[in-house]
């Protein structure tokens, strides 16, 4: 292995940035823009050190989270319209809006680097749980009966993402590494799939970059445009979840995407549970490619005559989070999440509704420390190239996931 990557095998997201603020020339706070859309995926790495100050940005993000529930049940326009049954709807969903007054704050005032950091913290620590309530409103049951049409659309879409961006990159121009790892993190999981993937194929810093910029700008964009898209080409609940799954590149981004669902309501949360279960299929996908790309690379070593050789803890590369969401699905499904009572007299309560609705307080309170994160002038800063060839990628994955949704589904 080189020395670059033995760097990369052990850092996690906060080890990158140390990367990126060492080694490039980037200041920590650029680096710790590039990966603002992270944060859910511990590879085989260090844990990062608590940082000091941390609690200022636990509480700005609750701020900015509590705020957004306050703008989501406005009731004016756009925050509440009407419905032809002549109910209400919330359109913009909170935790839209929540990373949104995150990166407002973070943009219009210059917060310190442990609040920045800190903020991070938050979505590593509460993104995995979010995913898991997410688990309590799916039923395996009416799942399976589309099983097959959603796994052939993830994977294709996977196929396609990566292949896209491969080849738009390397017509821009753009380095076989680069373009490599524009593909993985369009087609898998954003900036997770990009470090894990890094030091098999001998990333230099400026590949990184590159890829991790693009990917989390467009991801970004995409979180905000496909909700806003939604309504123009009536999808339905299922139908819109299925598409942001497999179009969305983060993981907080597709969850925030199809919590954003137009109509409200229970077909919000369809579209919330739809969407995770097709991403985090697509996160289980990591495994075996980080497998094809280590035999891929070790031949061109071998043919090189280098003897360098890269170890990779493959059973860390599928996140508990992905195990806790199938069971939490699995004891929704089979009718064991209890219902609850608190005295004579008073409405039962099921707890996979409670349980929801703390999945969607803990996504609203991420997206904001997510928001506090972004850094918009830098993230523009990322190489022309490559953001033209993530966001003819991310369209061209988008109206091909789009299409095999209206064919398969």
């Amino acid at each position: 292995m080189t020395d670059q990557s033995s760097r990369l095998a052990g850092l996690d997201h906060d080890g990158l940035a140390t990367l990126y603020g060492g080694i490039v020339s980037l200041s920590p706070e650029a680096a710790l823009s590039l990966g603002s859309m992270e944060g859910v995926y511990d590879a085989p790495v260090r844990q990062a050190p608590v940082v000091p100050g941390r609690w200022i940005g636990y509480l700005i993000a609750a701020g900015a989270a509590g705020a957004a529930y306050g703008l989501h049940f406005l009731p004016i326009a756009p925050f509440t319209l009407g419905t032809a049954s002549g109910g209400t709807r919330h359109p913009i969903g909170a935790a839209i809006i929540a990373i949104i007054l995150g990166v407002l704050i973070a943009n219009l005032i210059k917060l310190p680097k442990p609040v920045v950091a800190g903020a991070k913290q938050i979505v590593r620590s509460v993104i995995p749980y979010a995913i898991v309530c997410v688990g309590a409103g799916l039923n395996l049951v009416a799942i399976s009966e589309a099983g097959l049409s959603a796994l052939s659309i993830m994977l294709g879409a996977v196929i396609f993402a990566y292949g896209a961006a491969y080849l738009i990159g390397r017509l821009l121009g753009l380095p076989h590494k680069t373009a490599t790892l524009l593909g993985v993190g369009t087609g898998i999981c954003g900036s997770s799939a990009i470090v894990a993937a890094a030091p098999l194929i001998d990333a230099d810093d400026e590949d990184l970059v590159l890829s991790v910029g693009a990917v989390n700008l467009l991801g970004l964009i995409m979180m905000l445009l496909l909700p806003a898209f939604a309504p123009l080409i009536g999808l339905s609940a299922e139908r819109f979840g299925v598409w942001c799954g497999a179009s969305i590149h983060a993981v907080p981004q597709v969850l925030a995407a199809g919590d954003a669902y137009f109509t409200g309501g229970a077909g919000a949360a369809l579209s919330a549970e739809w969407a995770t279960l097709i991403k985090l299929g697509r996160v289980a996908l990591l495994a075996p490619l980080v497998f094809v790309l280590a035999l891929m690379h070790a031949k061109k070593r071998a043919s090189s005559g280098s003897g360098d050789s890269v170890t990779v803890r493959y059973h860390q590369l599928v996140p508990w989070f992905i195990w806790g969401f199938i069971i939490m699905a699995a004891l929704a499904t089979k009718g064991w999440l209890p219902t609850l009572t608190f005295g004579e007299g008073s409405a039962p309560v099921a707890s996979a509704d409670v349980i929801k609705f703390a999945g969607k307080l803990l996504l609203t309170f991420a997206m904001a420390a997510i928001g506090l994160g972004v850094n918009l002038r830098l993230m523009a800063g990322v190489g022309g190239r490559a953001v033209i060839a993530g966001a003819t990628s991310s369209i061209l994955l988008a109206l091909a996931a789009l299409g095999l949704v209206y064919l398969l589904l």
